[in-house]
C-alpha cells in the first residue's frame, strides 16, 4: 500500500507546480494585461537593418518605476548593435575584430536601457528618455509607451534572411516578468502627420511579456490592517506578511536609522536592511479604517504608509476589490478609475496620486504617507456591517497582491450590536458636533 501511495511523486509535483506557476501568472482583476515589445524593421541597411521597438504597457495598474526597465535578448547568429537613439547597451562587449567603425555594441546577449531626461536631441526619438519609467495603461495611456531605435549590423537584409532575436528577458524594474518567443505579425502601419498618407514597416516581430508576482519573491511586498468606528479592536496585519523580523536586515532604533540610511545609500534600492522593523516586516501598509456611518451613505478613510527608507515609490497605485465601490460618491486626495476587468461586475477600482501633490509616496518618516477618504452610497438591499462587509476583499500596491487578515480577525460589530444602535450613535455625535459649534459662535 505503501508503495502505491508514493509511486508517482514527481509527475504529480511537476504538474502542481505548473499549474501554481499559471495561476501565479494570470491576475484576475486584470485578465489582459501585458507588456508588447514590438520590432519595426523601417529600413534595410547595406549590412542588416534598421528597427523602432515599442514597448507598450497595457497592465491597467502595474507599472515601471524608477530605475527604470531592462531589456534583453540573444542574438540568432553574429550580429551586431550598430547604434542606437533613445536608449544605450549597458555593455559595449569585445569588438576588438571590427577596425575603423566600431559598433555600440558586440554582445551576443545585448542588455538595453532607457536613457535619462534632458539627454540633447539627436539622441531622442518619440516616447524614449523618461528613465525607463512607464506608466500602467489605466493610470496615463499616453506615457505608458516607451521606444527607442536600434541599427543591427551582420544580419539578413530581407524578409526571408533576417533572424529574429531569441530569449528575451524584461526587468520592470526587477523580477517577475517572463516574455514569449518573437513572433512575426502583420507589419505595422503609420499614419502620416496630416492624415493623408499610410506607410507601414518592412517586417513586424512581437513579444509579449505577463507578470507573475510569486517569480517577482516569495513573500508579498504589502499588507493590510483594518479598524473600524463601531469596534475598539485594530486588526494588524498578519505577523511575518512579507517575512520575519531579523535584526540584520531592518532597522529597529530610531538611533540607527541616520546612520544607516546614510551608510546604506548607495545600495540597491530594494534593500531589506533599509526597513523599519515591524510585525509584517513588509516595506508597504495600507490600512482600512471605516470611519463614520451615515443615513444613506458611509465614509472610510485609506492610508498608505511607507516603511522603506531609502524608496520612493513613484506613480504609484492602490486597486481595493469592494462589493460597494460601484456605488462610491466622492474621494477626496486621490484619483480613481474604476477597473472593469469582467461585463456584469463594478467591484474593483484604482486610486493614485494627484498629479505634483502626492503621486510619490515619500520614504519612511514623517511624510512617508499619503492618506485619503471616500464616501459610498448604501446599497439598501444588501448593506451591512456585519461578518466584515465593509472591508475589501483585496487589495493590490502597484500592481502586487497585498497579505490581508484571517477573514475571522475583521473588526466585526459587537454582539449587541445593530444598525439602529449604530445610526443613533452616529446621530448623537453628529448633534454634539452642532452643539459645540452653535456654542463657539455665541
Amino acid at each position: 500500500m505503501m508503495f502505491y501511495k508514493f509511486a508517482y511523486p514527481l509527475p504529480m509535483v511537476a504538474f502542481f507546480a505548473i499549474i501554481i506557476s499559471q495561476a501565479g501568472a494570470y491576475d484576475p482583476l486584470d485578465p489582459n494585461g501585458n507588456i508588447t515589445i514590438k520590432w519595426d524593421i523601417m529600413s534595410w541597411t547595406p549590412d542588416g537593418y534598421v528597427a523602432v521597438v515599442t514597448m507598450t504597457n497595457f497592465q491597467m495598474y502595474r507599472h515601471i518605476m524608477s530605475p527604470g526597465w531592462t531589456l534583453g535578448w540573444v542574438w540568432a547568429k553574429k550580429e551586431v548593435i550598430w547604434s542606437m537613439v533613445g536608449a544605450q547597451a549597458t555593455e559595449q562587449g569585445d569588438c576588438s575584430k571590427f577596425k575603423g567603425n566600431v559598433p555600440h555594441c558586440c554582445k551576443k546577449n545585448p542588455t538595453v536601457v532607457d536613457l535619462l531626461p534632458g539627454v540633447p536631441y539627436n539622441q531622442q526619438i518619440a516616447n524614449c528618455c523618461k528613465g525607463g519609467v512607464v506608466s500602467s495603461w489605466g493610470q496615463d495611456s499616453s506615457t505608458a509607451v516607451s521606444s527607442f531605435q536600434v541599427s543591427v549590423g551582420r544580419a539578413g537584409t530581407s524578409n526571408k534572411t533576417v533572424n529574429l532575436p531569441l530569449n528575451f528577458t524584461l526587468l520592470g524594474p526587477g523580477l517577475g516578468y517572463t516574455c514569449s518567443g518573437a513572433k512575426k505579425v502583420p507589419s505595422t502601419v503609420f499614419l502620416t502627420p496630416d492624415g493623408r498618407r499610410k506607410t507601414q514597416a518592412l517586417m513586424t516581430w512581437n513579444v509579449t511579456c505577463t507578470y507573475n508576482q510569486i517569480l517577482a519573491s516569495r513573500y508579498p511586498s504589502c499588507c493590510v490592517s483594518m479598524s473600524s468606528f463601531y469596534n475598539s479592536t485594530i486588526t494588524p496585519c498578519p505577523s511575518c506578511s512579507c517575512g520575519c523580523q531579523n535584526n540584520n536586515n531592518c532597522i529597529s532604533s530610531d538611533a540607527e536609522i541616520e546612520s544607516v540610511v546614510r551608510k546604506n545609500r548607495t545600495r540597491s534600492r530594494n534593500s531589506n536592511a533599509m526597513i523599519r522593523c515591524t510585525n509584517h516586516m513588509c516595506p508597504i501598509r495600507v490600512h482600512w479604517h471605516v470611519k463614520l456611518n451615515y443615513k444613506e451613505y458611509w465614509r472610510v478613510k485609506m492610508t498608505v504608509t511607507n516603511f522603506n527608507y531609502a524608496m520612493n515609490y513613484t506613480q504609484w497605485t492602490l486597486v481595493a476589490q469592494h462589493p460597494n465601490l460601484h456605488n462610491i460618491t466622492q474621494v477626496f486626495s486621490f484619483e480613481y478609475k474604476p477597473l472593469l476587468p469582467y461585463k456584469y461586475t463594478n467591484d474593483t477600482g484604482m486610486f493614485y496620486g494627484l498629479k505634483f501633490y502626492n503621486d510619490v509616496l515619500k520614504e519612511a518618516g514623517a511624510d512617508g504617507n499619503v492618506q485619503s477618504e471616500l464616501i459610498l452610497k448604501k446599497d439598501m438591499t444588501t448593506f451591512t456591517f456585519k461578518q466584515g462587509w465593509a472591508f475589501p476583499r483585496k487589495i493590490y500596491f502597484n500592481g502586487d497582491e497585498c497579505a490581508m487578515p484571517a477573514p475571522d480577525e475583521y473588526p466585526y460589530l459587537p454582539n449587541s450590536a445593530n444598525s439602529k444602535l449604530i445610526s443613533i450613535s452616529t446621530m448623537a455625535s453628529f448633534l454634539l458636533l452642532v452643539f459645540a459649534n452653535l456654542l463657539g459662535m455665541i
